[in-house]
């Protein structure tokens, strides 16, 4: 699946030990900028307009200026911004005295869905590029990176268009209540269930494997473990917040620094081999199909519009979820 660049001196123990301390990285960064206030709002307001300044004046030669690269760090930041603000954001009602909060105003907690689904939609975009204008291999036009395109890319398109089919129960989205040991507020979603999240992580890796190759090692495997270990552990029920924060503090790790995943002794890069190409993307299909099916079932059996309500509500972990609740 992945060849390691032994010729400039890397070894197996040496590239896992750098993927395990991206992990780490990663999973600690989203603690800190979750369970913080202020925090949050430097790293996805203020660090991204410092770090936009750098990219387009002194590190325009050396960083990603491509649409898809671009748009996928802004949406992602956009998401992060958007979602700190459901979190947070509250007023005073002047002639009641009343609290209001963000997260109270219905038609905003459609915001979390459109970013997610535009986000899915950018990557699936990706795919059938690759699958028309790449088959049989070629450089891509905006960037130097070899891609193999193939049936997979149309496999895995359609596994994409399906996880946004099976988004379901976003008016359902709570805040959480703080506690002795997590003050975050964090975004749940309790309609967002562990099937789903799978299905997506299958989804979104066969996507960076077939379209980004050259750091599917890292984009691909560290950066999908890590919200979706915090959101079965310490941040239940808040994966899509725990997705776009590791994501956008990620893409501008990569717009910064690029020679760290394209260069060098820690630079990883794909064996192109057909048959993973095929295997992941038809797995994140079937599994994609799956959970279409499921959803299918119950919108029969309880006769729940899962675009205007929560659909699994009779389900023991999307209780567990809600209990978290303010």
């Amino acid at each position: 699946m992945f060849v390691f660049n032994y010729a400039e001196g890397a070894s197996a123990l040496s590239v896992w030990g750098v993927w395990l301390i991206v992990f780490i990285a990663l999973f600690a960064f989203n603690e800190v900028a979750r369970r913080w206030k202020a925090v949050g709002f430097f790293s996805f307001v203020i660090l991204p307009i410092i770090l936009s300044t750098l990219w387009f004046t002194v590190l325009r030669d050396t960083t990603y200026t491509d649409w898809f690269h671009l748009a996928k760090v802004y949406s992602a930041t956009a998401g992060c911004i958007g979602f700190w603000c459901i979190r947070h954001v509250k007023w005073k009602n002047k002639s009641t005295g009343q609290e209001k909060r963000l997260a109270d105003v219905k038609w905003v907690l459609v915001f979390p869905a459109l970013i997610l689904a535009i986000n899915i939609l950018e990557a699936v975009s990706r795919d059938f590029q690759i699958g028309m204008q790449y088959a049989g291999g070629g450089i891509l036009a905006d960037e130097a990176m070899y891609v193999l395109g193939g049936p997979w890319n149309y496999l895995n398109g359609i596994a994409g268009i399906l996880n946004i089919i099976t988004i379901t129960g976003w008016f359902g989205i709570v805040i959480k209540k703080r506690t002795a040991t997590d003050g975050s507020k964090d975004m749940l979603w309790p309609d967002m269930l562990w099937f789903w999240i799978i299905a997506y992580d299958l989804w979104n890796f066969a996507y960076t494997y077939n379209c980004l190759p050259g750091h599917a090692w890292y984009c691909g495997f560290a950066l999908l473990l890590a919200p979706t270990l915090c959101a079965f552990t310490v941040g239940k029920g808040a994966w899509l917040q725990h997705r776009a924060q590791t994501l956008a503090i990620w893409c501008m790790f990569a717009q910064t620094f690029p020679a760290f995943i394209d260069q060098g002794s820690f630079a990883v890069a794909s064996t192109y081999n057909p048959l993973p190409l095929f295997v992941f993307s038809s797995l994140a299909l079937v599994v994609n199909i799956g959970v279409f099916g499921y959803m299918l079932y119950k919108i029969l059996k309880t006769r729940i519009n899962p675009y205007r309500g929560e659909l699994y509500i009779d389900l023991a972990p999307y209780k567990a979820v809600k209990a978290l609740a303010e």
